[in-house]
């Protein structure tokens, strides 16, 4: 059987999830920011419903169900712009998760859209 100080290096302590490296745990709640993502999440929600799946969609071009990125910018910015002063801006990584997750849904209820009309 092996021991803690084979597995786990000289130190002995037990850990029950594995180190990175890389992971900076000091910034953490720097790149997770719930308050940002709740705000665009709401402010997504509430386009979506009110515009529906077309206004998030390229008008012209080649490709028919083509995501405007400036639409999902809009979003981020409104965001943004209705945060409280007081907070800190958030981290460019919570920014790109958010945009992310915009696109993410946006493209689930493109390919629904698409599934729908038979494309």
């Amino acid at each position: 059987m092996l021991q803690v100080a084979q597995v786990f290096g000289t130190s002995g302590r037990e850990m029950d999830v594995p180190f990175f490296p890389r992971e900076n745990a000091s910034r953490m709640a720097d790149i997770i920011d719930l308050t940002f993502l709740a705000d665009v999440r709401r402010f997504y929600k509430k386009l979506i419903d009110q515009r529906g799946l077309s206004y998030f969609l390229q008008k012209e071009g080649p490709r028919l169900f083509h995501i405007e990125p400036s639409k999902v910018e809009l979003v981020l910015r409104t965001a943004l712009r209705t945060r409280d002063p007081q907070l800190p801006r958030p981290h460019d990584k919570a920014i790109e998760h958010c945009r992310k997750e915009v696109r993410r849904d946006l493209i689930r209820r493109v390919a629904n859209a698409m599934l729908q009309t038979g494309l």
